[in-house]
């Protein structure tokens, strides 16, 4: 909902709080003009309801007026509650007071559909609140490689060297252009694919990206390769803005599967920094899968390798 909407729900919503307390002081301090008006004989006993039923509504109006815009949803159940009480009220009476009373909780049910429309708007706008910001997440990392930047840079840049460090990629097919298809691992169900782009690429120093369009996920960031204080290694310093699907349960079943986008950086990149050193990712024989949790869950004692020294 965008915040001209918003801003008509709010003027709609504190005018049915203006409504409520309207009606509230009407059957307080006037109780025979309102059943009268709706068709209900005048007995101490209706007086008595009615001016009840006036509390109920300056309390509606309190609650709408100072509180959430959702407190309208008590104004709906208030309306539900009047109908009941008014057909009660004229289920006995003349012709003439029924007619009255027919009349009457039309009025009412008008009103109480202005009521159930404000109400739906003020959910709707909760969920898209709440939806946009919950939705997108970032994240930062960082490593120090002893690498030069350019060499660092370069192996980067190459994109199809990516899922050689970080596993949850199952390929990443470059066209060339600046344009690549990706193939990633989901925690739980099928891969997931996206289509990005290099949107800036400085030699050297920087490569940043972003998902095209459509893409079956929608992601963006940046990677930058500063010369560390020695002058002999490269810190790269990773930015990413990401969408998970599956919103918070699919990021709380990441979690407890290892995969959780947060950890997942911090180990890639300390498997690119195994990579750039060394040649290649460095894993121990009691975990000969790495350090997925999942996988870790299962991990045995450290023994030989098969091979003969």
């Amino acid at each position: 909902m965008n915040d001209s909407a918003a801003s008509t729900t709010a003027t709609l919503v504190k005018g049915l709080g203006a409504a409520s307390l309207g009606l509230g002081l009407s059957e307080l301090l006037a109780p025979g003009g309102i059943a009268a008006l709706a068709g209900v004989d005048e007995t101490p006993r209706s007086r008595a309801v009615i001016r009840a039923l006036g509390a109920r509504e300056c309390g509606h109006a309190a609650a709408i007026l100072l509180g959430s815009e959702k407190l309208v949803w008590t104004r709906v159940a208030g309306d539900v509650l009047d109908v009941a009480v008014l057909a009660a009220g004229v289920a006995r009476r003349g012709p003439g007071r029924r007619r009255r009373g027919i009349i009457a909780a039309a009025a009412l049910s008008v009103i109480g559909g202005v009521d159930v429309y404000a109400a739906l708007r003020t959910t709707s706008h909760d969920q898209a609140r709440h939806a946009s910001g919950q939705r997108h997440h970032s994240l930062r990392a960082a490593v120090t490689v002893q690498r030069p930047p350019d060499d660092v840079y370069s192996f980067w840049r190459n994109l199809e060297n990516l899922p050689q460090f970080m596993h949850h990629l199952k390929s990443v097919t470059a066209d060339g252009n600046g344009r690549s298809h990706w193939v990633a691992n989901a925690p739980i169900g099928q891969p997931v694919q996206w289509d990005a782009e290099v949107v800036e690429d400085e030699p050297g120093k920087r490569i940043a990206w972003q998902s095209l369009p459509g893409s079956g996920i929608s992601n963006s960031g940046s990677v930058e390769f500063t010369p560390d204080r020695s002058g002999k290694g490269t810190e790269v310093r990773v930015t990413i803005g990401y969408q998970l699907p599956g919103g918070a349960l699919g990021k709380a079943a990441a979690t407890l599967l290892g995969e959780s986008p947060d950890q997942q950086v911090n180990d890639d990149l300390r498997r690119f920094k195994q990579i750039m050193e060394t040649g290649q990712v460095l894993r121990s024989d009691g975990s000969p899968d790495g350090t997925v949790a999942f996988r870790q869950m299962h991990q045995q004692a450290a023994q030989p390798t098969g091979k003969e020294a």
